[in-house]
């Protein structure tokens, strides 16, 4: 499941902007009036429910997210196929291998082997 540009595009612009609103709080360009929205309780009342309101959406996504995951049975990866191709491979050349080791061992004598000047050791 791949993520649309145009999701992830939002997604990095509603970073900036919580980003840029962090700065110009810790810089003081402008603060938010906690003490106001305590003082209002109609006030306090929305902004707590619209915090509650967020995080349930927030985890409900997160939530279908990962059943998603966990539910779907997918196979491999292109990657995790490629490495069991691969796998595969080794093991054939290794058998090959010990079937040719073990007819070199029944067939004909190997001939002597050379030293470096060309002479038999």
């Amino acid at each position: 499941m791949r993520a649309s540009r145009i999701a992830l595009i939002l997604w990095v612009v509603l970073i900036f902007i919580l980003l840029l609103v962090e700065i110009a709080e810790i810089t003081r360009v402008f603060t938010v009036p906690i003490q106001n929205a305590i003082a209002d309780p109609l006030a306090f009342v929305i902004a707590l429910i619209f915090t509650t309101l967020v995080a349930l959406v927030g985890a409900i996504f997160i939530g279908v997210f990962l059943s998603h995951r966990i539910l779907n049975p997918t196979g491999f990866t292109p990657f995790e196929e490629e490495m069991l191709r691969m796998r595969s491979d080794v093991q054939e050349i290794k058998r090959d291998l010990n079937e040719l080791r073990g007819e070199r061992s029944n067939g004909p004598a190997r001939p002597p082997s050379r030293g470096p000047g060309g002479e038999t050791p």
